[in-house]
């Protein structure tokens, strides 16, 4: 197993990245899973790209935002079937612990960045791919959006990347389990009733919305918006007491922040203030 991918470089809109693309317009940077004559499969090397960068994000002083989303009219259609499943079956169990822990670690990575991740789907997100829109922030899609978690269709169980612990935070316990056990796939329509789905858009404005929401948040208050990242993160493992207390904590920083004071002073001024996100 290799896991060769170009050394992530700071700031992030120097970095030119070999398995995937990347563009960073203002505060806002847009992955773009990039092999769309495969439907924007994985690979060992785009995990690790992919981790590096949302590691590397966590440094990051210019990015506010990031958008992910995927080439050709499909956002990701999983694990390549040739470059990683099939070498995977000539594994043995040492090396499938290193792998199933390097692909989790992307998962943490987009957990662990603060800023704001938002997928925009369209067209296949499968497998892995399902699971980044997963552990993205917000998801945006379109009707011809084919969600499917299709680890029991390859005989594994739906547990992988940390899916049984957030997808029913996400959709609920019982549908969480429907689209784990079977592997079936999950519309845009549906998706949205769901919760899945934040919105449903049309496949021609579809990132240009995930993008201008992103923009939007990267002109907010980003170290509150960090924090409340953070905050729905940590307080899964936490009682509704101790959550309330970590949230005090939480708000007594924010409100020692320069954009607390400046929305006071542009509400008492009746002007829209201008964060600068310290």
């Amino acid at each position: 197993m290799t896991s060769l991918a170009n050394a992530t470089v700071l700031p992030l809109a120097e970095f030119q990245p070999t398995h995937f693309a990347l563009s960073v317009v203002g505060k806002v940077a847009t992955v773009t899973l990039n092999r769309p004559e495969k439907k924007n499969p994985l690979t060992f090397a785009s995990y690790r790209e992919l981790t590096d960068f949302f590691l590397a994000a966590q440094k990051d002083e210019q990015v506010k935002a990031i958008v992910v989303t995927g080439a050709g009219g499909n956002f990701s259609s999983g694990g390549d079937v040739f470059e990683i499943i099939g070498p995977l079956v000539a594994m043995e169990t040492k090396e499938l612990l290193k792998f199933t822990r390097m692909t989790g670690d992307l998962v943490k990575a987009i957990r662990a960045c603060p800023q704001p991740v938002i997928a925009a789907i369209d067209g296949v997100c499968a497998g892995a791919g399902a699971i980044i829109a997963m552990a993205s922030d917000l998801r945006y899609g379109t009707a011809e959006s084919k969600i499917a978690f299709l680890f029991n269709r390859v005989g594994l169980a739906g547990c992988d990347m940390g899916a049984c612990a957030m997808l029913p935070r996400i959709v609920g316990q019982g549908r969480a389990a429907e689209l784990l056990y079977t592997g079936r796939v999950l519309r845009g329509d549906e998706a949205e009733r769901w919760g899945f789905l934040n919105r449903l858009l049309s496949r021609d404005v579809v990132l240009a919305e995930a993008q201008a929401l992103a923009a939007e948040l990267a002109d907010g208050p980003t170290f509150a918006n960090a924090m409340t990242k953070r905050m729905l993160e940590m307080e899964w493992a936490m009682s509704v007491e101790s959550a309330i207390e970590a949230e005090a904590v939480a708000q007594a920083l924010c409100m020692q922040t320069e954009d607390f004071a400046r929305a006071y002073h542009a509400f008492a001024a009746k002007q829209k203030p201008v964060f600068e996100g310290n």
